[in-house]
């Protein structure tokens, strides 16, 4: 019998401090992936469950499940191994890089632990954390280097444990205290070892004992009874430090707990269940209905939970083994989105990745994840027309529901209504293959035109460009080889695509030939700009993007440019791009020199969002000149600096940031202007006391302030009382909102937001206030009646 649901009843906000993690719930959602399970671990009341970087509970009582991630504090590191602390209250997670986290259950902080990874005497390859193994209020940390001891009650570390002949660092999978002694399980050849534990000269590695040899992986204790298991797959009792081979698994577990006078042992496929004399009670192996490999297990009387690598955890019963319930938080599929497309209230997320010399190989077969209507919908491989390595999604803008992913090895899939229902390759487009003996179609880069084309880039083929329309099913083909004479030496392929719907131009940025223009009603209809003497640092070109004022912003591996003439550009003779120039402390300084640039996207208010590849996210003014944000992993939930992908959800103005290490959404608040004034209004209204929305300075935190949403481009705002006194007055491209102009009223995009307060900088008074709003082009007005209430 298969029982199977997503425990997403109640995902709870946790959002204290302690020493140096931040809230970010009020700006930030984040995305992570809880299908890949790390380690398992219990309270008497949750299990928690680690997933890669990111942690969940769930409550076997109630089904609440809470995510503790970057948003409440943690590094977005990739976790090893946790452990709960009754005695405490509180989680140990440790990392793989030697960073330990510590979150306290009582008022749901993070307490950051450097010490190790800090330790300059221990080389960083053997700093991950293995075990935590808590004994009287010490946790004894085993390590690639050796066992660390750390305080709970001080929270403070103690003494370090290097137990190799000589004081060597060795390996130490597990620990475990056992008549008053503490045992190592090393691997490495290294043993078995115990040392008594009121020895106050631990530190000495004379003061250990080996009572074993070989290689270890675990050691146990259950009542009164020790177990060891030893990588040649025997499970080993010891008695008076004797052993005695008490199971052979036929393949070395992964994992091992000991847990209400029960053994757990974990491998790919199986938890074998033991009592605490070694007596196999039960034995749960893979349901069909999950294709998985198992990671870990814990368990609550005959209740167990078992770490998966692709359905988080299932629970079943040692009384019923054909029931299995899968609980994680929703998400996407994976954390490594490589590509994102935000539509309205969601985003789409695919995972076909290519390296950075655009090699798609080893090829991968993975899904596609959609978030709409707050809610993940992940389609598997099998539902995809057998298409790989699946990468930019274009959405058609004619009709939403019709979205093409390219697909960097088999060609391009079109969905409808969210279902993968077509796909174009070799036998029924123009596409073709970069190699004649098998099918290699590199299609990646695309972008649909004014005129409802499909504009695509081909990787390594003649006929590089083509265009599809769907309304007509008709193609169009044309070649870049006057200029790349052999395609596939010649050039390794094209990042990115970028139409300025008002010349025409088809901006393309390549590896080997730097910015190509596009042009079919041009004469030459190919140009390019690839030379240092024009201005480009590199001919290795990222990202692009024209802006709303029709310039061309050029992210390279070294560096940002700008084409500022792109309507002359076919008509100049030797055209140039430049970088932005800054000052700073009086010094000329490039913007962003010789960063590599991921993504390029630009917003409503023509600001200007950059991902880069190790450096975060910069979110500048239309200019360039003024940063208003610098997101990093340092000040900021991302977990890595390195951006995958940018994309702008242009109703509501969140954006987007896909990362290696999980997807995050940051609330920034504007929209894209609109067409007419007719649907313009302003929220919330009324504006009550329990709102709490008045007074903020700061009118890039969304959650506060009144919102005027449904402004055309250029537009005129004024707010006055019933009197017609002014209290506050904004126009388009003048009073933009960011954080270094401090002012009551500022518009970005389609949207305006005001702090409440007047020309005197006083939070205004209860009352009826008037929104008048002009547009500047076309004379439309419209009033809005706002209702305060303080």
């Amino acid at each position: 019998m298969l029982k199977r649901y997503l425990f997403v009843f109640l995902i709870l906000s946790l959002s204290a401090q302690k020493v140096k993690s931040q809230d970010f719930s009020a700006l930030w959602e984040d995305y992570f992936s809880f299908f890949e399970i790390v380690d398992i671990t219990k309270s008497d009341t949750k299990i928690y469950a680690a997933s890669e970087n990111v942690v969940f509970s769930y409550d076997v009582n109630t089904n609440e499940i809470e995510k503790i991630t970057t948003i409440q504090g943690l590094s977005g590191e990739l976790i090893s191994t946790i452990e709960y602390s009754a005695s405490n209250q509180l989680l140990l997670i440790g990392y793989k890089n030697g960073l330990i986290e510590i979150y306290f259950e009582s008022d749901q902080s993070v307490l950051t632990v450097v010490d190790i990874i800090e330790k300059e005497s221990i080389d960083p390859s053997i700093k991950t954390i293995n075990d935590f193994n808590e004994y009287q209020g010490f946790a004894y940390i085993a390590t690639n280097f050796g066992i660390s001891v750390y305080d709970l009650e001080r929270l403070e570390f103690g003494d370090t444990y290097f137990i190799g002949n000589s004081n060597a660092q060795i390996p130490v999978e597990k620990t475990t205290v056992f008549n008053d002694f503490i045992y190592a399980a090393c691997n490495g050849g290294n043993g078995l070892k115990k040392g008594l534990l009121s020895n106050p000269n631990l530190i000495d590695s004379g003061q250990w004992e080996t009572i074993a040899t070989g290689s270890y992986v675990s050691i146990e204790k259950s009542e009164d009874r020790l177990y060891g298991l030893r990588t040649d797959r025997n499970l080993i009792e010891f008695v008076n430090d004797i052993p005695t081979p008490v199971f052979n698994f036929n393949v070395l577990p992964l994992d091992s707990e000991s847990t209400n006078e029960k053994l757990l042992y974990t491998t790919a496929e199986s938890v074998f269940i033991f009592n605490s004399a070694a007596s196999l009670t039960a034995q749960i192996d893979q349901s069909p209905d999950f294709n998985t490999q198992y990671s870990s297990a814990i368990s609550f009387d005959s209740d167990v939970y078992i770490g998966t690598t692709s359905f988080g955890v299932l629970k079943t019963d040692t009384n019923n083994l054909s029931l299995f319930t899968e609980i994680r938080p929703d998400g996407p599929l994976r954390n490594n989105g490589f590509r994102i497309q935000a539509f309205r209230d969601g985003v789409w997320v695919t995972f076909g990745e290519h390296d950075q010399f655009l090699n798609p190989y080893p090829l991968n077969n993975r899904g596609v994840s959609i978030l709409r209507n707050e809610e993940w919908s992940n389609i598997p491989f099998d539902s995809l027309l057998g298409m790989r390595e699946l990468n930019k999604i274009t959405i058609n803008p004619n009709n939403p529901n019709q979205v093409f992913v390219s697909s960097f090895i088999d060609g391009i899939l079109e969905f409808n209504n969210f279902e993968a229902t077509n796909f174009f390759d070799e036998t029924n487009s123009p596409l073709q293959s970069a190699f004649p003996t098998f099918v290699d179609i590199r299609t990646g880069a695309a972008e649909f035109d004014s005129e409802g084309n499909l504009w695509n880039l081909t990787s390594r083929v003649d006929l590089a460009l083509k265009s599809y329309n769907p309304a007509n099913d008709q193609w169009q083909t044309f070649s870049f080889a006057d200029f790349i004479e052999d395609p596939v030496d010649d050039e390794l392929g094209f990042y990115d695509i970028a139409i300025d719907n008002n010349t025409g131009t088809k901006w393309i940025g390549s590896f080997f030939n730097g910015l190509i223009a596009f042009n079919e009603n041009e004469s030459p209809r190919i140009k390019q700009i690839k030379d240092e003497t024009q201005g480009l640092p590199t001919t290795w070109i990222r990202s692009l993007a024209v802006d709303n004022s029709g310039q061309l912003w050029i992210g390279t591996a070294f560096g940002l440019r700008v084409l500022f003439n792109t309507s002359g550009f076919f008509e100049d003779d030797n055209p140039e791009v430049e970088p932005i120039i800054f000052l700073e402390d009086g010094l000329a300084r490039e913007l962003l020199e010789n960063q590599a640039i991921s993504d390029i996207e630009v917003d409503g208010s023509n600001n200007k969002w950059i991902g880069t590849q190790d450096s975060g996210v910069f979110y500048f003014t239309p200019n360039g000149q003024t940063t208003i944000y610098h997101f990093t992993k340092e000040n900021s939930p991302l977990p890595t600096n390195a951006i995958n992908d940018i994309s702008i959800d242009e109703t509501n103005g969140t954006v987007y940031f896909s990362t290696p290490n999980g997807l995050l959404a940051f609330r920034a608040g504007g929209s894209s202007p609109v067409e007419e004034l007719s649907d313009a209004y302003a929220y919330p209204n009324p504006v009550r006391p329990e709102y709490n929305v008045l007074g903020s300075n700061d009118l890039n935190n969304i959650n506060k302030g009144v919102k005027i949403v449904g402004l055309t481009e250029n537009v005129n705002v004024k707010i006055t009382d019933v009197t017609g006194n002014l209290v506050a007055e904004a126009q388009s491209r003048v009073n933009r909102r960011n954080s270094n102009l401090r002012t009551n009223l500022a518009i970005d995009g389609g949207t305006g937001i005001w702090n409440g307060k007047n020309l005197a900088n006083n939070v205004v008074a209860s009352g009826v206030y008037l929104i008048i709003i002009n547009d500047l082009d076309t004379f439309e007005s419209k009033i809005i009646k706002l209702l305060i209430v303080r």
